[in-house]
């Protein structure tokens, strides 16, 4: 079998470099972040694999990239971290289609009181007709015991994107918003002093007297015009908040009509004011959405479905009761269900149970059993939405594919690494090419051939710099990867004492939580691992983010500590393609104020404007300062050209003389952060803000790179650096989760001269990672587990590496015993 040849590729930062890939093989490509590794597989192959599969059908459209040849290709499927529909309608259940499969067992088995005779019935014993009445088909069901017709419920009853399924209330979200009190009144300030943002100028005069007419209306007292309106009475407060139509009101003034004018104090309220501007705005504007909150639908409570729908069962359990299990779980209970099931209504929903547990074992493989079929797609990670897509395509009779997977190990524990391993291997061994961006040390042990690219990031990568098995690449000199996992890497033996002071975590038991107790040790880094959907991210970033809160359940005390709690999770960044680099960092101000003083831009009367590609002025109009057009394939994804007026400069021909130390605002844009430090070397707030994108592993990213362009961990990397641009000192607590994604072992090594360097001023940084060689550097270890869903919930461990190390408790000492065996 041929191997596939890549012949002198010279797209982006590729130094026209030429590279066999073995057919049939599972091929690991690697090196440190920015080096080449994305612009290979996805720029340069995936898009020739795909420009020559159109060709051969004669369809014409996508340029070729910046390559001489590839030859021996076949048909491309690129598995990535970015993928998905961000509708929050959209779930895991119908993402796979499983819960599809719930619905239609559903319609044909469940159990529901009959509204006549009041019996339960099954609706696989009932008959049933169809009728049909205008435009529609009704389907009606008689029931088993008295006769009685009734509608029966299909699939579309037990939907939640659908009229006749959706809970009214909430539409079938399962969450309504609701406006937060706290939110809308700064309780410790008096009303003149501003209690109310968004009464402002005359308008909070205005409203200040109707609300003095209505309590006098009343006969109830002023409170002073100093008072806190944490010191008004139960009434006052009533009014202020809810107006004069409030229960409260009714009920102590009983009988007595409301005021008729604003004049004789007809005050509207405060929250039933935002409900109407919310409502008259269709979804009101950015100022208002700020004061409502989500919060559980008071109806359905969270189930989404309609009363008649979410009151059905089958085999004693209801839909949304099955929706919110673990994947493990719905594994036992159709197992049950097919053993409790008569021959008659085997046949009636089998081909429904086969395809879920098939769907079912293919997410166990890639460590998924943890998820439900409720669980919103807004809510993965960029690592769980790649195993989604991966296990889609397990079982596949396909063969001959290009299988392109961007670090798929991304969140997962190495426990769960083995399981993804066989199934790479397995595509593998369908006859299928499997290549693979990763930095994981055990996928590399597990592929056939690796590719290291290097030897840096952006303009000092771009080359094959080691090729061959994992032990061959050890004794290649120039392999960057070969020489790290050649050094010995031993766990760190001292640690800071801290503090002295904890943050305590009582009785927490949100989602998987085994109301557990942990004190958390301030003035350390501190790493919480444990196997995939352990518990995690819910202790840390769903309690612990909180802030202090007392009461029985998931009590926190402590975090008075600090000024401030930072929390940078895996919640995507600003998607728009019109935000880039520079603009979020927030430099790209000041450099188009620098350009904007040159003597050339003043001469030619141009002003910041000029150099701004998201307004009309110095931009190209024709791609309105992208550089780049929308070309429409048809029957394929779309992809972007280089816009054919300004050949990608993004601003008109007037603008480009203008240059700063030799380069115009385009040449700017295409610099790399490490690139543009010696250029703003004497701006000192520009120079700061390199410093730390680079500080955080970013230094090979474009300042004109758009947003959407970057992976999960990129973005995350972002938003702490930005978080750090704006710390001008203070002491906080920095909560991150998963932080390394994507990160080569090298860029690690920097990244944690980073996080010691932020406790080391003060602050107290708290890691959510799998990563062996943050385990093995930080201060203290949480470890959670024994499983994931409703295997875990557990502190297994707390303590130093050290102790970790020689402890026999839990797969994560398991693991890094054996990392260390492996020297990584």
């Amino acid at each position: 079998m041929s191997n596939i040849a890549v012949i002198n590729a010279f797209e982006g930062n590729l130094k026209n470099i030429t590279v066999e890939i073995p057919r049939g093989k599972l091929t690991v490509f690697t090196g440190i972040s920015g080096s080449g590794k994305s612009t290979l597989l996805m720029d340069v192959l995936y898009m020739e694999c795909q420009r020559q599969y159109l060709e051969a059908m004669s369809f014409q459209g996508i340029a070729k990239p910046k390559v001489e040849r590839v030859r021996n290709v076949s048909p491309a499927i690129i598995i990535s971290q970015t993928d998905a529909n961000r509708n929050p309608r959209s779930t895991v259940g119908t993402l796979t289609d499983m819960y599809t499969g719930l619905r239609l067992i559903y319609e044909k088995l469940g159990v529901r009181r009959c509204p006549a005779c009041g019996k339960m019935i099954s609706a696989a014993d009932c008959a049933e007709e169809t009728e049909k009445t205008g435009d529609d088909f009704r389907v009606y069901m008689y029931c088993c015991e008295c006769n009685h017709k009734m509608r029966k419920l299909t699939r579309t009853d037990f939907s939640f994107n659908t009229r006749e399924g959706a809970c009214e209330t909430c539409e079938g979200l399962g969450k309504t918003l609701v406006v937060d009190r706290e939110a809308v009144v700064h309780k410790d300030l008096s009303l003149k002093e501003g209690a109310v943002d968004f009464w402002e100028k005359k308008y909070k005069d205005y409203q200040m007297e109707t609300l003095r007419a209505a309590y006098r209306y009343y006969g109830i007292p002023l409170p002073e015009e100093e008072m806190p309106v944490e010191q008004y009475d139960e009434l006052q407060t009533a009014i202020l908040y809810e107006g004069v139509g409030c229960e409260l009101v009714k009920k102590v003034f009983k009988g007595r009509e409301t005021p008729r004018t604003v004049a004789e104090g007809r005050f509207e309220g405060l929250i039933p004011t935002l409900r109407r501007r919310f409502a008259n705005q269709n979804g009101g504007s950015r100022y208002i959405q700020k004061y409502f909150i989500s919060a559980e639908c008071p109806d359905c409570h969270g189930e989404r479905l309609c009363e008649n729908s979410r009151t059905v069962t089958v085999n004693k359990v209801r839909l949304p009761e099955l929706s919110g299990v673990s994947l493990g779980e719905l594994a036992e209970w159709i197992r049950d269900l097919k053993a409790v099931l008569s021959e008659k209504d085997q046949g009636l929903v089998k081909d429904y149970l086969l395809d879920i547990e098939t769907k079912i074992q293919r997410f166990l493989h890639v460590g998924l059993k943890y998820l439900s079929l409720d669980r919103q797609i807004i809510t993965l990670s960029g690592g769980e939405l790649q195993r989604i897509r991966l296990a889609a395509v397990l079982d596949s009779d396909l063969t001959g594919i290009i299988y392109i997977l961007d670090e798929p190990t991304a969140g997962l524990h190495p426990k769960d690494t083995r399981g993804l391993i066989t199934i790479l291997k397995r595509l593998r061994d369908l006859g299928n090419t499997v290549l693979v961006i990763e930095h994981d040390p055990d996928v590399m042990r597990a592929a056939d051939h690796i590719v290291d690219i290097g030897p840096g990031s952006g303009k000092y990568g771009g080359n094959i710099i080691g090729a061959g098995t994992l032990d061959e690449i050890r004794t290649q000199p120039l392999s960057i990867t070969g020489q790290y996992l050649e050094q010995t890497h031993p766990v760190k033996s001292t640690y800071r004492e801290g503090d002295g002071f904890f943050i305590t975590i009582r009785n927490a038991c949100k989602f998987n939580l085994k109301h557990l107790d942990v004190d958390i040790p301030l003035g350390r880094l501190v790493t919480v691992t444990g196997a995939s959907g352990s518990g995690k991210s819910t202790l840390i970033c769903e309690i612990l983010a909180q802030g202090n809160s007392r009461g029985k359940e998931n009590k926190v005390e402590g975090c008075g500590n600090f000024d401030g709690i930072i929390q940078i999770g895996q919640t995507p960044i600003n998607r728009s393609k019109r935000s880039n680099i520079a603009t979020y960092s927030e430099i790209y101000t000041e450099i188009r104020t620098i350009f904007s003083k040159l003597r050339e831009a003043k001469e030619k009367g141009m002003t910041a404007r000029d150099f701004s590609f998201n307004i009309p002025g110095g931009r190209c109009e024709n791609c309105e300062g992208m550089g780049v057009v929308t070309n429409n394939l048809l029957f394929f994804e779309n992809n972007e050209v280089v816009c054919p007026v300004c050949q990608g400069r993004r601003f008109q021909e007037y603008v480009l003389p203008v240059k700063f130390q030799g380069l115009s605002i385009t040449d700017i844009l295409g610099l790399s952060v490490e690139e543009a430090l010696p250029v703003f070397e004497d701006y000192p707030n520009i120079l700061r803000t390199l410093k730390l994108l680079k500080d955080v592993g970013l230094a090979y990213l474009e300042l004109g790179q758009t947003l959407t362009t970057l992976s999960g961990g990129e973005g995350q990397r972002l938003k702490l650096a930005k978080e750090l641009i704006g710390n001008t000192g203070g002491r906080n607590l920095y909560l991150l989760d998963e932080p390394t994604r994507g990160l080569h072992p090298l860029d690690i090594e920097n990244f944690l001269k980073l996080l010691n360097h932020m406790v080391d001023t003060g602050n107290s940084v708290i890691v959510i990672e799998h990563n062996q060689q943050i385990i093995q550097n930080s201060d203290w270890i949480i470890d959670l587990g024994p499983d994931g869903g409703e295997q875990g919930g557990e502190i297994i461990f707390t303590g130093t590496p050290a102790d970790l190390l020689h402890s026999e408790t839990g797969v994560t000492a398991l693991y890094l015993k054996e990392n260390i065996k492996h020297k990584i």
